[in-house]
């Protein structure tokens, strides 16, 4: 059966998935690990040791050829093999549909949200995937799939720019639906508060999520051009504004790098993978920091 042709996960970006020079280190740490060893009493993949029942055990559990012979209660505990999880938010407002040359900050980020997915999913693990403006547009719960794949492909290819940026909102409203803590990967151009985002990111912290913020932006966005007198138009709430880029430069400049400081103090503090990532930067390369 042919292999289908997704927009966002070419065949030639598989091939060099599949073959990709870091995917060692990548899957090295655990955090994109595939399978890593976890202790659990119950059935599982490999006898670990006995220990001794006590009240309130499950009885299902108790070794009774043990107790045949010793005439006490032992438990049988396992290794478990467990699989980490992996969940991408993607930012999908309409300022994500601002491009450079001809690719938007939304393809961008769903070319790698995509890769991620596979590469999530070749290695065993389960992934999940969030489509968010200011509301929950689409939640993919965890799978590992080659058909689960298909399906979040299909939804990244249906995706549109959409409403206003509520980075902060989607992350309170995404909180109950993670049944698992696993590695959380929130793809977005982060046009909210900093201190709002980061304290719906406390309850994941708090649970023990790794947290990777990738903070895609155009180079016209993160260093104004200077183009003379122009109308700026707020792709999210559509209000205009003609001023001209001479005089503009200098606060734009200030008020963008005051934003960007602020989104890493905050990481920095809470021990959060923070990156900024210029639409010039080939998404590939985005899969160093998983190794860091």
């Amino acid at each position: 059966m042919a292999t289908p042709r997704f927009k966002y996960l070419r065949p030639e970006d598989i091939r060099r998935l599949q073959s990709y020079e870091f995917a060692p280190r990548l899957f090295a740490e655990g955090y994109l690990s595939g399978r890593h060893r976890s202790r659990h009493r119950g059935s599982s993949i490999e006898f670990h040791d006995y220990r001794q029942y006590v009240p309130g055990d499950d009885l299902a559990l108790v070794d009774w050829r043990v107790y045949a012979r010793t005439d006490r209660h032992f438990l049988r505990t396992f290794e478990q093999e467990t699989n980490m999880e992996c969940h991408i938010f993607l930012d999908s407002s309409a300022s994500m549909g601002f491009q450079h040359q001809d690719q938007s900050k939304l393809d961008y980020a769903s070319f790698f949200a995509a890769a991620l997915a596979y590469l999530v999913v070749h290695h065993g693990d389960r992934v999940s995937l969030q489509v968010f403006d200011d509301q929950i547009r689409h939640f993919s719960p965890p799978g590992s799939t080659q058909r689960h794949l298909q399906t979040l492909m299909h939804v990244l290819e249906e995706n549109k720019p959409g409403n206003q940026t509520s980075v902060a909102n989607a992350l309170h409203r995404s909180y109950p639906l993670l049944k698992r803590r696993g590695t959380l990967v929130v793809i977005s151009d982060f046009f909210d508060d900093a201190a709002a985002i980061f304290k719906a990111l406390n309850p994941y912290l708090h649970r023990g999520f790794r947290i990777h913020l990738f903070h895609v932006l155009t180079p016209e966005e993160i260093s104004l051009q200077t183009t003379g007198l122009r109308t700026f138009v707020d792709m999210e709430t559509g209000e205009r504004v003609v001023a001209h880029t001479d005089q503009i430069k200098s606060q734009y400049k200030t008020a963008m790098q005051e934003h960007i400081q602020h989104l890493r103090a905050y990481a920095a503090r809470r021990r959060v993978d923070y990156a900024l990532v210029p639409l010039d930067t080939h998404y590939f390369n985005l899969f160093d920091r998983f190794s860091q």
